[in-house]
């Protein structure tokens, strides 16, 4: 090789060099402000939870969400371990991290940069977008800067640091994939950035970062068949998280905004059938009685295309758009009816608390465990009201079956049908269940927060989960 292609190769490798970022600055500057976050939940604490037996292999999602490393068998007095990430957002100790790392956790601690270890008190969490605020005490603590996620873009340079298998400070990087990623019902008022940066057992609550150095996201999930990083992964936006920590600090629940509204996406025949130019929107197919959007004068076959100036291009994108309006706010919808595009005025309601939250403030006996591993309670008159239901549907109160749990059913979910029975009352549940066969598949009927579904499940061989 010639000495001038030599140095046309040399002077190619250094441009090349030059056009990659260098991530050292900003490690240095926001690692020691992310922490190491140990969950330790009694066997006690679990026995009033859901079944003992359940473990990962049972996790019903290809999306997972991740603790730590878990040592094999179970650990002195049938404690349940796990680990995962955080960061320090004030000086005086305030921390972040997912709700499902510190779970239902009797004892949570917190290992600085510094390897200090304290003790930290669960300050909130929220399930709905699975967040967890914690304080330790301590003063003079290095703290993260806080970026704008509603400014990303595919395609921009991400860092996340955390702690994979309990190694700390743990580096990787890659690339904005998407934004605004609705997949996950549980989880639907999130607009989840999803990446390529790599994420394993550990990282679940760390910060990711853009290359200014500030954070954008909390790593969340991933998308995995096999249990491992595929190349998909999943972080909740900073702006949806500061929103559920400032809510959680204030009054110790997140209020959330609804209009009312079951919808479902538009696809292009139902575009065609509408008389819409193309396919996007949501599609509204159920309304709830006396709700906002009732009292705006939405109508079930409406195409709602903004909310706020917001364009809605897919139904996922509605949930979190109006879940982080607050209740009261007059807001607008743009909606396409008859072939025209209306603008509709609309004062946001307030998403009832979660049902699951009001059963265990007020125990009632549960029906006894059944074929599919599903124990419910009745509804109150004033649960009822409150979801808009009339005189059907009872609570899921805990799931003890494997295939209920790998159908990602959860506690507070409302089941409103088995099969082709309408189900008023748990004994009215109990009855339908023990009527199914060995090996027999039943479609329920599923009600969670606004949206319903039918999910199908298959009786164990053995009769008795």
């Amino acid at each position: 090789m010639s000495a001038v292609c030599m140095a046309m190769l040399a002077l190619a490798g250094q441009s090349l060099a030059a056009d990659l970022p260098d991530f050292v600055s900003l490690v240095e500057k926001n690692g020691p402000a992310v922490v190491n976050v140990r969950a330790t939940e009694t066997a006690e604490a679990r026995a009033e939870g859901q079944d003992p037996g359940a473990d990962a292999e049972d996790v019903p999602e290809i999306f997972r969400r991740f603790f730590g490393p878990i040592p094999r068998g179970q650990p002195p007095g049938g404690e349940r371990r796990s680990a995962g990430s955080g960061f320090i957002v004030s000086a005086d100790g305030y921390i972040l991290t997912n709700n499902h790392v510190v779970g239902d956790a009797d004892q949570v601690t917190v290992r600085l940069s510094d390897r200090r270890e304290l003790d930290a008190k669960v300050i909130g969490k929220d399930e709905q977008t699975d967040i967890a605020l914690l304080k330790i005490e301590a003063t003079g603590l290095p703290v993260v800067s806080l970026g704008d996620s509603t400014q990303l873009k595919p395609g921009q340079w991400v860092v996340a640091v955390g702690s994979p298998f309990g190694m700390d400070h743990t580096v990787t990087h890659g690339i904005v994939s998407a934004v605004g990623r609705g997949y996950d019902r549980s989880q639907q008022y999130v607009p989840f950035i999803q990446t390529d940066v790599p994420i394993n057992p550990g990282n679940s609550g760390g910060p990711l970062f853009n290359l200014e150095g500030q954070v954008v996201g909390i790593n969340s999930q991933i998308f995995s068949n096999t249990g491992g990083y595929m190349g998909v992964s999943f972080a909740i936006p900073i702006s949806v998280a500061m929103n559920t920590m400032n809510q959680l600090k204030e009054k110790g629940h997140v209020s959330r905004g609804m209009i009312g509204v079951q919808i479902q996406n538009v696809d292009r025949d139902s575009a065609k059938a509408l008389g819409l130019p193309r396919s996007g929107g949501a599609l509204v197919n159920s309304i709830t009685a006396g709700g906002a959007a009732e009292k705006a004068g939405v109508r079930i076959g409406d195409v709602i295309l903004s909310f706020d100036g917001a364009e809605v291009v897919s139904s996922s994108d509605l949930p979190p758009l109006v879940g982080l309006t607050p209740p009261g706010t007059r807001s607008e919808l743009e909606i396409f009816r008859n072939g025209k595009t209306l603008t509709v005025p609309v004062t946001v309601g307030e998403l009832p608390q979660d049902v699951a939250s009001t059963v265990a403030a007020a125990p009632k006996t549960a029906a006894p465990a059944n074929k599919l591993g599903i124990l419910v309670e009745d509804l109150s008159a004033e649960q009822r009201k409150q979801l808009g239901l009339k005189d059907e549907g009872v609570v899921i109160t805990r799931i003890t079956g494997s295939s209920a749990r790998r159908a990602a059913l959860q506690p507070g979910d409302i089941v409103l049908m088995v099969g082709r029975t309408s189900i008023k009352t748990s004994e009215g549940f109990q009855s339908a269940v023990n009527a199914l066969k060995q090996d027999d598949s039943v479609m329920l009927l599923i009600r969670r927060n606004e949206t319903t579904s039918f999910v199908a499940l298959t009786v164990p061989k053995d009769g008795s989960e």
